[in-house]
């Protein structure tokens, strides 16, 4: 399917944002993933984010590296700036681009192989810096386009669609971005649209380092008994911080239960889904509650969903090294070569 190309017509009758675009406007080309592919549902959540938010997409700028889910940059705003970068280098091809041009939305697609192995060092300094963008990792735990090996992010103890049995133990993103001093830091899973749309939403108006690490399961090598990365695994597992609703298809399953309260939910396949709901004094604000939270409800066995931090007043690397307000690609020769005079004060200073 990979030679048939989506119409270029739209029916009159499509909602449009307010600068006039409709959703079509942000999509892409059509995605050569796997059906089911949790990577396609992110692609769709970022699409729906961007018309939400009325972003004009030539104005957003997204990288990825290499990877299914550095793939899935095709399937979203055509229209945008976009460059596919080696394995793993992504956060620096970013944050060049960044300095270089302030004035564009950031956006950098990874995956657990891109981010937490060859590209790991490369995610934490741009954590670290706090690159102006929204780094998304899609996370399946396991390698895909090289046939089913374990990633960095499989559980210990986790078994491959062959049985074999992981025994490293697992590097955790969102505990890495929260140590690293991002100031937006945030896990979600693929198949929770409604609370992955404004999630990114959140994400793209940060100004500041903002990752969300999604559960993205890999329908064709990670989606059996015994991955913890399946979708049976993370919808009987997930505890969202802040709030979850969960659709399946056929009948709409409700519940209402109190703030600090548990509740069981029986599935239409017998599987139970168990729900915490945060008090509602939960404090987003507070990295180091952030971490502790996290670190508590991984040894139950649950999955921490939602927003889990944000700095109410971030900063970004372009204050950090006091760079001019004018984008760096604007600059004249003038500006750039101010002269020897210039240059023999600075060579002054750093003696």
């Amino acid at each position: 399917m990979t030679y048939i190309a989506k119409p270029k017509l739209h029916h009159p009758a499509l909602r449009t944002n307010k600068i006039g675009y409709t959703r079509r406007d942000y999509e892409g080309a059509i995605s050569t993933l796997c059906a089911g592919c949790g990577h396609d549902s992110i692609s769709a959540a970022i699409v729906q984010a961007c018309f939400n938010l009325d972003i004009e997409p030539h104005k957003v700028a997204k990288l990825s590296g290499i990877g299914c889910s550095s793939k899935a940059p095709t399937y979203f705003l055509g229209g945008s700036h976009g460059f596919n970068t080696v394995h793993g280098r992504m956060p620096s091809v970013l944050t060049g681009a960044n300095l270089a041009n302030r004035e564009l939305t950031y956006l950098g697609v990874s995956g657990d192989g891109d981010s937490a192995s060859i590209g790991l060092g490369q995610f934490a300094h741009s954590m670290r810096r706090g690159v102006n963008m929204t780094y998304i990792v899609m996370n399946n735990g396991v390698y895909g386009l090289t046939k089913g090996q374990f990633s960095a992010t499989a559980d210990q103890g986790s078994k491959s669609k062959k049985g074999v049995t992981n025994s490293d133990a697992p590097v955790d993103l969102v505990a890495l971005a929260l140590q690293l001093g991002a100031t937006f830091v945030a896990r979600s899973f693929s198949g929770d649209k409604a609370q992955l749309i404004p999630l990114i939403e959140a994400a793209l108006r940060h100004e500041g380092a903002a990752f969300i690490d999604v559960l993205s399961p890999c329908v064709t090598f990670n989606n059996h008994s015994g991955s913890t990365k399946s979708y049976d695994y993370v919808r009987e597992h997930n505890e969202a911080v802040n709030r979850i609703d969960f659709f399946v298809p056929g009948e709409e399953i409700t519940t209402e239960y109190a703030p600090g309260t548990l509740q069981e939910v029986t599935q239409h396949d017998g599987s139970v889904l168990r729900l915490r709901k945060l008090n509602e004094d939960y404090d987003a604000h507070d990295r180091v509650a952030a971490m502790n939270h996290l670190q508590k409800h991984h040894a139950l066995g649950e999955i921490v969903t939602g927003l889990l931090f944000v700095d109410s007043d971030p900063t970004d690397l372009h204050t950090h090294i006091n760079t001019v307000d004018t984008p760096l690609n604007k600059l004249g020769e003038r500006a750039l070569c101010p002269g020897s005079a210039a240059l023999k004060k600075i060579n002054a200073s750093l003696r």
